[in-house]
């Protein structure tokens, strides 16, 4: 099959980087790179041919013209026209399929914002912020393509419309707090008060108006009801290998933030706590053997990259000696495992999926988390991550050895008299991080958990229940100026475990 040619045009001085990154990753995803072939003038061999003509004649026998355009206009010719206009006018002259991206700017050269205006008056164009989103809108743009023009029935799983399912299924709460976080966090350029469709659209989470697999996954109400293979698996044992009896075990279910934000609650809740002095902190620092970023990033990668065609379920396995995070995915034909270990492309298996996350900080930077992963850990005194593919992918998260740092963790060991003995050990370490009266939210991030009903099932209702920890205004339970404090139960079991 004869490759679909797809010619990447910028400004010459602007976007050289974003150009290449879209050239490898079109070549090396395992759907474009069957399908397209990118030219970049920068991989053309040595020719006698003027720089200008040499463009156009590759333009002439390309199928598809992308533009990203920003700020400058370019160098122009004898008739005040840059060379990226003149090849937007050569691929509309030559009725080429053309894909404009254009860079959010407060200001633009006069002559680029005219051409952006003519652009306007037969193009969509596609704003974006940053190489991911540039990344995620191609993909989108690319799949739809292949898919008007027959040459697949079905795009990507995230990207393939969902069946019966509407836009009564999107929770639009959900996509509001999505905005306001995303706003935040990524300058996502899109006001609180978006119209949801129009959110869902600059996500690439339509597709002809209908709902995208992605958009279920990111934004459902229900969205077990539509994808039965959409939850995690969280398990801990006593020793170092899986046997009965089985001390806890969990199987959670809802969107892809909700499934993170418990997993890695659940695995927090299991493991050992430094909590600090307030002469180190006024905030008495709390510190996991296992970092949580640590945590998260494997949970995270394991949900946005595995292969929701599966029927199998992401599995979060905490045994004595270390974490184990399994996801039914493999990793893309252009990475191998000792690359996982250094620099490397992001090639993300759900590519929608994997930039909303990103949006939303729960990814930091596409491409980066192994790095992280293997830095943070070592930093914790941790050995190195381990990765394997096997009926999977597969990642091993060391814990300390107990033998050889007894003493580290001092809240998740001490032994309390049964009069001040807690119910469950989630309650020693709120009781540890306790100063003076708190919010809930407060606690939650001193305990750096982000899943609220967690929280309040697995650590401050027991403290209540228990006697540790008590309202400020218990006649007004969901006031908003509703604070915590210890008792004098808590007061005593605090100075327990800080001696």
């Amino acid at each position: 099959m004869q490759k679909i040619k797809v010619f990447l045009s910028s400004v010459q001085g602007e976007f050289a980087t974003e150009r290449d990154a879209l050239y490898h990753y079109i070549l090396s995803d395992s759907l474009l790179g069957v399908f397209f072939q990118p030219f970049l003038f920068e991989k053309l061999p040595a020719a006698d041919i003027t720089v200008q003509n040499a463009y156009l004649e590759e333009l002439k026998h390309s199928d598809i013209y992308i533009a990203i355009l920003g700020i400058q206009y370019g160098t122009e010719n004898a008739e005040g026209i840059s060379a990226t206009e003149k090849e937007y006018d050569e691929a509309t002259f030559h009725h080429k399929h053309r894909l404009v991206f254009l860079q959010q700017a407060t200001t633009r050269h006069p002559k680029m914002q005219q051409f952006i205006t003519k652009i306007g008056l037969s193009v969509i164009r596609k704003s974006v912020t940053t190489q991911a989103e540039l990344m995620a809108g191609v993909y989108a743009s690319l799949v739809h393509y292949l898919m008007e023009k027959g040459f697949i029935q079905n795009g990507p799983f995230d990207a393939t419309v969902c069946r019966d399912a509407t836009q009564k299924d999107i929770d639009n709460s959900k996509v509001r707090q999505f905005v306001t976080r995303a706003r935040g966090a990524r300058n996502l350029p899109l006001a609180t008060t978006a119209p949801v469709k129009d959110v869902l659209q600059h996500l690439n989470l339509l597709t002809n108006g209908k709902i995208s697999n992605a958009a279920i996954l990111l934004f459902g109400k229900t969205p077990s009801r539509l994808f039965q293979n959409l939850e995690i698996k969280c398990a801990s044992f006593y020793g170092d290998e899986v046997t009965k009896p089985i001390p806890s075990y969990k199987i959670f279910k809802g969107d892809v933030f909700e499934l993170v934000d418990q997993a890695v609650d659940f695995v927090l809740a299991k493991l050992n706590l430094q909590v600090g002095t307030r002469q180190e902190s006024n905030q008495a620092p709390a510190q996991y053997e296992i970092p949580r970023a640590v945590v998260a990033e494997a949970i995270v990668n394991a949900v946005a990259h595995r292969d929701y065609n599966s029927n199998a379920s992401v599995q979060v396995m905490l045994f004595n000696n270390r974490l184990e995070v399994w996801n039914p995915g493999q990793l893309p034909a252009s990475l191998s495992i000792e690359q996982l270990r250094g620099p490397h492309g992001s090639v993300p298996h759900n590519p929608l999926l994997a930039e909303a996350m990103y949006l939303a900080q729960y990814i930091e930077k596409l491409g980066s988390g192994t790095g992280d992963m293997i830095r943070l850990s070592v930093e914790a005194g941790l050995k190195e991550p381990e990765f394997e593919l096997n009926d999977g992918f597969k990642l091993t998260v060391w814990r300390l050895d107990p033998k050889t740092s007894p003493d580290k963790y001092r809240a998740s060991t001490v032994q309390v008299p049964d009069k001040y003995r807690a119910s469950k050990p989630e309650i020693n370490r709120l009781v540890m991080v306790f100063n003076g009266e708190e919010k809930r939210s407060e606690l939650q991030a001193k305990l750096e958990l982000k899943h609220r009903d967690s929280f309040m099932e697995n650590y401050l209702q027991p403290s209540m229940n228990d006697g540790f920890v008590k309202m400020t205004i218990p006649d007004k339970p969901n006031s908003s100026k509703q604070k915590y404090r210890l008792t004098e139960k808590g007061l005593e079991l605090k100075k327990i475990l800080e001696k």
